[in-house]
């Protein structure tokens, strides 16, 4: 009932569902959003040209969303808890391919070895293990092989009223294009609309060497949420890469 209830609400998404049947379930649980805005120029060093940058305003944005992964399994095939829960850290981008707007991954860590090892294998997505420590107001995370740190402390505050044009355009996003060795691949999303709370920063600390001209200390964004259910269709290949 949960699941038909998700697939039957879709006036908020910018696109119809796939036609095709959807084949993971996943949930996104106590999400952290730090959003920072940054120049052009810089992001394109990190994205793939064959993607264009999307923009608010102008401006393009770059988010640290760091939350637990729970429940990830195929469709019709039980959650495995020590491979399918895990705390994961991803840095992303904003971006258009063709007439769909989505994310785009320049990090991605998950807290178990396992776990990375799957996801790569399956998705294709860059997944790369980093120890990673939460409690209910804290969240901590150490990668020695890159020289990545992120260390947040902080306190949940009240439920949004009213999102603005921003908190929905950095949120609301039901598409993920990456790149693999050979090709830009497409990854179709949904869930329920983000329900949104304050967040009140009492401890920040990000190093991530390979990004310090896009991630300060400071964002200049921040969003706090429960969380959603997440249904996911196969990846598609999108484009191919040539000369990459």
């Amino acid at each position: 009932m949960i699941l038909k209830n998700i697939l039957d609400t879709t006036a908020h998404r910018p696109w119809e569902l796939p036609a095709e049947s959807w084949k993971f379930y996943q949930e996104w649980n106590e999400v952290v959003f730090l959003h920072y805005p940054v120049t052009l120029t810089e992001l394109k060093k990190h994205v793939p040209k064959e993607l264009e940058i999307d923009l608010f305003d102008g401006t393009p944005w770059v988010s640290i969303v760091a939350f637990t992964m729970e429940k990830i399994r195929p469709k019709n095939v039980p959650a495995f808890s020590p491979i399918s829960d895990f705390d994961e850290i991803n840095i992303r981008t904003y971006v258009r391919s063709g007439n769909k707007t989505g994310v785009y991954f320049l990090s991605i860590e998950a807290g178990k070895k396992l776990s990375c090892a799957i996801a790569r294998r399956i998705s294709e997505l860059p997944y790369r293990f980093s120890k990673i420590e939460r409690t209910d107001q804290k969240y901590q995370a150490q990668n020695p092989k890159f020289n990545d740190l992120l260390n947040i402390e902080f306190t949940i505050g009240k439920k949004l009223r009213k999102k603005t044009r921003l908190d929905i355009w950095l949120t609301e996003r039901y598409a993920l294009f990456q790149d693999s060795e050979q090709a830009i691949n497409e990854f179709d999303i949904h869930h329920l609309e983000w329900c949104i709370h304050e967040l009140t920063l009492e401890k920040l600390e990000v190093k991530y060497p390979r990004f310090e001209k896009l991630i300060n200390n400071t964002p200049a964004k921040i969003h706090y949420s429960k969380g959603v259910k997440v249904i996911a269709w196969n990846k598609k290949k999108k484009q191919d890469i040539k000369n990459k």
